[in-house]
């Protein structure tokens, strides 16, 4: 089934939080029909183009990623470390309604702010005691709604707990990585 999203038009908090239950009563079945069906693998290529761009192919999707003009790119789109602060804030954005939904709290609005902060001097080999990812990342998420101080922090409580790309920039990660040359 293919869902198209019109994201010209607001959807009213019933519809999102219609959608939130269809999924989440849809996953339960699911899952409690076949334990196996909650793991999910996600595949996602991609191919240099351009000076140092690449061209993202992500199921459906296709997206760019560049660089700046002082990282050799030539500033077609976010960088790396751009899209990975931006999946930081969409999944926190995406499981803070999943959560708010499941808790009962109501939000009447949610933004967030990624920063970063990345040393180029790992990037560039100049110091190999200097990580090349970010040495610190800052997350803040506004949220507006008719609910006290206290039951935000709940759902803070419950989205750290779950938000898989928090969980992925928090904790290691096994990679391997195969390099496959002709």
């Amino acid at each position: 089934m293919t869902v198209i999203v019109d994201t010209s038009r607001p959807i009213s908090p019933d519809e999102r939080a219609a959608r939130l239950v269809s999924a989440g009563t849809a996953w339960a079945e699911r899952i409690g029909a076949n334990v196996d069906s909650a793991r999910l693998s996600y595949v996602v290529s991609g191919e240099g183009q351009g000076s140092v761009a690449s061209r993202i192919t992500a199921g459906k999707q296709v997206f760019f990623v560049d660089e700046p003009g002082a990282l050799a790119g030539d500033d077609s789109a976010a960088s790396p470390v751009e899209y990975a602060l931006g999946a930081l804030i969409s999944c926190q954005i995406v499981v803070y309604r999943l959560y708010a939904q499941n808790l009962g709290i109501r939000v009447d609005s949610i933004s967030a702010t990624a920063e970063g902060d990345l040393d180029a001097r790992g990037l560039f080999g100049i110091d190999d005691s200097v990580r090349p990812g970010f040495s610190a990342v800052r997350l803040d998420v506004r949220v507006t709604g008719p609910e006290s101080a206290e039951r935000y922090a709940q759902l803070h409580s419950a989205v750290d707990a779950h938000c898989p790309v928090l969980d992925l920039f928090a904790n290691p990660t096994p990679v391997t990585v195969r390099l496959i040359a002709n």
